[in-house]
């Protein structure tokens, strides 16, 4: 028996003995959002979107006189990614914003500000009984690097529970923390917090559907002295529908989102990686 065993070890490719390949990609993202009059973009995700509005209603001359006004944004986010391993990813990139303030017209496309962050599994569930616990933290900055800048640091714990041996079905559950500062003395943006619960189903055709549903907690704003943002706290709606492989890489994917913030604020995203390498 034991000459068979050695037997079958001889036999084992050399390439499977290899370690794999990073993923390597650009996690291209191009998003549409709606905001109403008196708020800011606001809901999941590395707020890199609401970032780039609020640098560009507070350093552009926007005119707070009746408050905020309502706005439409389309933000393209180019962060390359890099699995380091199954458990680790890290990011970084820069993103481009138009937008349509006051239904002033669309402004020019302008690189609005930068990130860079990870994603790491702090545990995995591998069948038992705790569930996958996951952290993702973003830091994005605006640009360009004058006074009235915003720094956000985007922190997302998710608690993940499989509910099969191949993890196709699953229930989540998570927190998200959102902290902006802005480099001025008379401007102020508050915190950002969600709480959410939801659930994930995976089809043999390798779709995979995702739905959360939370309360978003917002601290309010104070842009300039002069357009106040009140605080509040509404539920939020995230919907996604990815196309995975075989590997459980996303090959494309759609998120829609519904904000009350305290009106709705829709938002919709889709996804398109750039493989340079894929395992």
């Amino acid at each position: 028996m034991a000459a068979a065993g050695a037997g079958f070890a001889a036999d084992v490719d050399e390439d499977d003995m290899k370690p794999a390949i990073p993923n390597v990609y650009l996690d291209l993202r191009t998003t549409y959002a709606t905001i109403p009059a008196g708020t800011l973009g606001l809901g999941f995700g590395g707020s890199s979107l609401s970032t780039a509005l609020e640098a560009l209603a507070a350093l552009k001359g926007v005119s707070f006189s009746r408050g905020l006004p309502a706005a439409q944004s389309i933000a393209v986010d180019f962060p390359l990614t890099v699995d380091v391993t199954d458990r680790v990813s890290l990011y970084g990139g820069v993103s481009g914003t138009t937008s349509n303030l006051g239904g002033s017209g669309w402004s020019s496309f302008d690189i609005t500000s930068w990130n860079i962050g990870f994603q790491a599994d702090l545990h995995q569930q591998n069948g038992g009984v705790i569930p996958t616990i996951t952290l993702q933290s973003t830091l994005t900055q605006s640009v360009p690097n004058e006074p009235g800048m915003t720094t956000s640091f985007n922190h997302i714990l998710e608690f993940d529970y499989a509910l099969d041996a191949d993890e196709t079905r699953g229930l989540l559950a998570g927190v998200q923390y959102t902290h902006t500062d802005i480099g001025s003395q008379v401007a102020h943006i508050g915190t950002n917090t969600i709480g959410y619960v939801g659930g994930y189903y995976q089809w043999p055709s390798n779709w995979k559907f995702t739905g959360r549903l939370g309360v978003q907690s917002f601290a309010g704003a104070q842009l300039l002295n002069l357009a106040q943002v009140q605080s509040f706290t509404q539920p939020i709606v995230r919907l996604d529908l990815d196309r995975m492989d075989d590997n459980d890489n996303r090959l494309f994917g759609i998120t829609a989102q519904i904000a009350w913030t305290p009106k709705p604020s829709y938002q919709v995203t889709l996804r398109t990686p750039l493989y340079a390498v894929r395992n």
